[in-house]
């Protein structure tokens, strides 16, 4: 039987499909990729009905029953799937109009995230996290501030010439914009400093004849602010090694939450994960949850009212911990630094910074730089050829341990769990939740991925990170000037929020050797200026390093040094300054 096939475009979104054999015709108008609708009605029937037609598992009940019904219908479904790819790949060609300026031409809908291979999930991430947002896909946020709250003044959208704003953003055109150091997806310049807590500023101006609260000047207290006061100057952060930097510390959060379920009423217990001591948490009799000898957990952390348990949920994002995960990092910067609404965020369909764009980002898009990032190679060891260094950091890592650098800094962590998982089982709300989505999950040991890998060790992969997942006062005063003057963890505009801060997340040390500048606000130049920087609970360390001749601080200075990105595809996480393997220690 001869069956003819017609295809034909009723207009940009919608074709409509033709099957003939003799006096009978089929009638076929699909919507979209996963809604069509089957027919023998009239075509004017089909099209009035489209934006409501059913599943493709519904059409079988549709089609006629007769035996060329049902071989029009089997024949249709076919020609139907493959035509509807097609049109799917044409209005994506379509839909690249000349003189368009967009970053994406198109973004990967929800659920294809999970259909792409994991090279072109990381090359997209990847494009995502370089891409250079315009005004025609979303870029900008006319009626938000970058918490995305809406302006104190509304009369005054930030459109141009207020649409980009170094101090309280949008201020960036891309991730990589900032984060570049040694390239795309690391440090960042002093230039590229981030004023976190700006953002809660419609447009930072300091002028005093805009007397909106958190307009241009004045803050939640009617103070007028100026450029030491209205935030607090932090480096941009490197991400290399961020997958299992944040695995690290979803499985210290499980360890202590663990613990915590098992305190009864009136019990207590340490608070001890991969050998680091959180303190102790103790359980009154009557339920009450008493967290004051628990220690280096965000507030958020350590909240508690009655019998209701703390979250024990760490944060290692951000320099004064104030980030859950590296989704919610993403999140939150895309709406911060470049006005591009995560409809995990804003919700889907909504425009809700008023720029008439909906779903600049999906949810697919933000798994998709999210794992990009999660997958950036680990740091590693540059061993130079020269005799001298080589003696100089074999004596420094000695003495790093030796003046107790390590209590803090702890060299290596044992991560059981190497499997990184969208999204995290700690996600805060306003960002995908477990559950709500398949899990996307990569081996961070695969082959496939960013090298250097870590390998494994036995049962277990040793991190060598630097860090306790700690905060700390590295302050000796209040008014230390390494301190800072707002507190990221506590309620914007809250008393506790201007009484400042002085608790920093122990540094990850592992690439600081590639680092363009030191400490948490990127002022120092030196690796040295850091270590003399040391306060607080660091007082002593400092105090050792001083009392240590030239030569060994010299020797600290080089084994710090030595920590260091790695050129992209480096086989050896241990290499002298030509790229050739080293075996170390030796």
């Amino acid at each position: 039987m001869l069956i003819r096939l017609s295809i034909s475009f009723l207009d940009r979104n919608h074709l409509l499909i033709e099957l003939t054999s003799g006096p009978n015709t089929l009638r076929i108008a699909p919507t979209g990729k996963k809604h069509m609708r089957l027919k023998h009605t009239d075509l004017s029937e089909d099209l009035k009905d489209s934006c409501s037609s059913p599943p493709l598992k519904e059409i079988r009940s549709r089609a006629p029953r007769s035996r060329l019904g049902r071989r029009l219908s089997s024949t249709a479904l076919i020609a139907c799937i493959t035509c509807v790819l097609a049109a799917d790949d044409i209005q994506r060609t379509q839909t690249t109009e000349i003189g368009r300026e967009v970053a994406i031409a198109r973004h990967l809908s929800d659920g294809e995230e999970f259909s792409a291979t994991v090279t072109n999930l990381l090359k997209y991430g990847a494009q995502i996290f370089s891409a250079n947002w315009t005004v025609q896909e979303g870029q900008g946020r006319p009626f938000l501030k970058g918490t995305g709250k809406s302006l104190s003044d509304p009369s005054s959208p930030l459109l141009f010439p207020r649409n980009m704003n170094r101090l309280s953003g949008p201020d960036a055109n891309s991730c990589a914009g900032c984060h570049n150091v040694p390239f795309a997806g690391g440090a960042g310049d002093a230039a590229t400093n981030v004023f976190v807590l700006g953002q809660r500023f419609d447009s930072m101006t300091f002028d005093p004849s805009n007397s909106f609260v958190t307009g241009g000047t004045f803050d939640e207290r009617g103070v007028e602010t100026n450029l030491l006061t209205f935030s607090n100057s932090r480096a941009t952060p490197g991400l290399f090694g961020a997958g299992y930097y944040e695995l690290l510390a979803r499985e210290i959060t499980a360890d202590l939450r663990a613990i915590a379920s098992s305190i009864d009423p009136g019990q207590s217990a340490p608070l001890l994960s991969k050998g680091i001591s959180f303190g102790v948490l103790r359980r009154s009799g009557d339920g009450r949850w008493d967290v004051s000898a628990v220690g280096g957990l965000p507030p958020q952390a350590t909240a508690t009212s009655g019998d209701v348990r703390p979250t024990l949920v760490l944060q290692p994002w951000h320099q004064a911990g104030g980030v859950v995960s590296l989704r919610q990092f993403t999140n939150n910067a895309f709406l911060q630094h470049h006005g591009m609404e995560p409809e995990e965020r804003v919700g889907r369909g909504i425009d809700l910074d008023g720029d008439g764009f909906v779903n600049e980002l999906t949810r697919a898009d933000i798994t998709a730089v999210t794992i990009f990032q999660a997958a950036i190679a680990v740091p590693g060891r540059v061993i130079p050829t020269d005799t001298a260094v080589r003696e100089a950091i074999a004596t420094g890592e000695k003495l790093f341990a030796n003046i107790g650098c390590v209590r803090c800094h702890v060299p290596s962590l044992p991560l059981r769990n190497w499997i990184y998982t969208e999204p995290s089982p700690f996600n805060p709300q306003t960002n995908l939740q477990l559950g709500e989505v398949s899990v996307y999950a990569i081996d961070l040991t695969s082959p496939h991925l960013p090298g250097p890998r870590l390998r494994l060790d036995g049962d277990v992969i040793n991190v060598p990170v630097y860090t306790d997942f700690k905060l700390h006062n590295l302050c000796d005063t209040p008014m230390d000037p390494n301190a800072e003057l707002l507190d990221q963890n506590r309620l914007m505009g809250s008393a506790a929020f201007f009484e400042g801060n002085q608790l920093f997340l122990t540094k990850r040390l592992w690439d600081i050797g590639s680092k363009p500048n030191h400490f948490h606000h990127g002022k120092f130049t030196t690796i040295r200026e850091s270590i003399l920087a040391h306060g607080g609970e660091a007082r002593e360390n400092r105090k050792a390093f001083i009392m240590l001749g030239a030569d060994d601080q010299g020797a600290i200075i080089e084994f710090l040094k030595s920590l260091r990105v790695l050129p992209p595809g480096t086989k050896s996480l241990t290499v002298d300054e030509n790229g050739d393997p080293v075996k170390w220690p030796r």
